[in-house]
């Protein structure tokens, strides 16, 4: 069990995205007084990755309006940055970390951030006009690789999870080709079940997006000078030609480094229901794998809102101490902007919760649908019905019954 941290202590962030800055900001909000270091893999100042998929990648916003704060307001913050550097180890008895570029940073506490990596198809690494998108890098990247092919870009995505559908939509957007690779029978089936699913393969369809279902990528050729500059081989033989293709076939977290570390690490660092990963240690964001309270299970959840509410949450802890320390228990919350539409989710639906549609559908473009687990509201998903799924947070916050999550629809 550890003490509250002394208002002098170092504190050190490994993560300079979302989560990592939340935690700073509240750091200083709680009036810490102590030096505050951001390590982070990037050169770049803390941005939003959400746009990237969408807004930046369609030319719609420029690089500085996807920054967190201004140069000057970051200032106040008085923080100071490591960046363009990665933590390759940790010493939790000497309270030490180590950096990429050889040296050691000493902590007295410590918010593990690193988020998540894109998994990366065999055999493709460093391949030309073959990207996933999780940076901004990435994302200025795929956008010069379409405008580099010229009008009407033949644009593969492999995956239609939400970031490959994104990026489809946002191609669409921009005159591409689309066309979508994916291995499951139903697009999002893991994570919404198969009837949401199907209502997000129909999107793709009403908006003349080629998605395939169920095929197995067997290999993916590259010619960058020839007019089939990548080529993606199915199983079957078949022969898909494009210009640019994105992989977006999910994360795993950022965990190597711990390795040896003493920290318990198993998909995620796994954490306390307060996010406390170890003495002095808390951990929030993709790669926090917490006890959460409300269901007794560890959880790993990959939403902005997760990050940004967990950043702030873990350093409230952690200068506080374990004996101090507040469980974190949320309401899961994330959308996703595809074509026309507003996707909307709060709560997490199990596999084999049941869905209740109670207004409007897919074909309409305005839809409302509750999860239901047992007798109780698990999650609830909305197309372009923003008013109406808050109306529903209250009751899931409440662990509220089916009947009256039924009963606040009006069905």
């Amino acid at each position: 069990m550890s003490a509250p941290l002394a208002p002098d202590a170092t504190i050190v962030v490994v993560g300079a995205s979302l989560a990592g800055l939340r935690a700073a900001e509240e750091i200083r909000h709680e009036h810490h007084e102590g030096a505050v270091i951001i390590v982070g893999d990037e050169p770049h100042a803390p941005y939003d990755r959400p746009p990237l998929s969408k807004q930046l990648l369609s030319g719609k916003w420029d690089v500085e309006r996807i920054h967190h704060h201004a140069p000057d307001a970051l200032d106040l913050l008085d923080l100071e940055f490591r960046l363009g550097r990665t933590a390759t180890g940790l010493d939790m008895g000497n309270r030490t970390l180590a950096l990429s570029d050889g040296s050691t940073l000493a902590f007295d506490g410590l918010v593990i951030a690193t988020g998540a990596a894109t998994r990366k198809l065999p055999g493709t690494e460093g391949m030309p006009g073959v990207w996933t998108l999780r940076t901004l890098d990435d994302a200025l990247a795929i956008k010069a690789g379409l405008e580099a092919a010229g009008p009407g870009p033949r644009l593969v995505v492999i995956g239609a999870g939400f970031i490959g559908a994104e990026v489809a939509a946002t191609g669409h957007g921009l005159g591409a080709a689309v066309t979508v690779l994916e291995a499951h029978h139903t697009p999002l089936s893991r994570v919404l079940g198969d009837e949401i699913g199907q209502v997000c393969a129909d999107l793709h369809a009403a908006n003349g997006v080629a998605l395939r279902c169920s095929v197995t990528i067997d290999h993916l050729e590259s010619d960058p000078g020839g007019p089939d500059p990548v080529t993606v081989v199915l199983d079957t033989g078949e022969r898909i030609a494009a210009d640019v293709v994105v992989v977006g076939i999910g994360v795993e977290p950022c965990t190597g480094w711990l390795e040896g570390s003493g920290l318990t690490v198993d998909n995620g660092v796994v954490c306390d229901g307060a996010l406390v990963a170890g003495e002095g240690v808390v951990a929030a964001g993709d790669v926090a794998r917490w006890l959460r309270p409300t269901t007794g299970a560890l959880t790993r959840v990959e939403h902005w809102t997760n990050a940004a509410e967990g950043g702030a949450h873990a350093a409230r802890n952690l200068l506080a101490g374990s004996l101090a320390a507040v469980p974190f228990d949320p309401v899961p919350f994330f959308w996703s902007d595809q074509y026309a539409a507003k996707i909307q989710m709060i709560g997490l639906p199990g596999p084999d919760d049941e869905v209740v549609v109670v207004s409007g559908s897919g074909h309409e473009g305005k839809m409302v649908a509750l999860y239901r687990s047992g007798d109780r509201l698990s999650a609830v998903f909305t197309i372009s019905q923003p008013r109406q799924l808050m109306l529903y947070r209250p009751l899931l916050a409440a662990g509220a019954s089916f009947d009256e999550a039924l009963a606040q629809s009006g069905s």
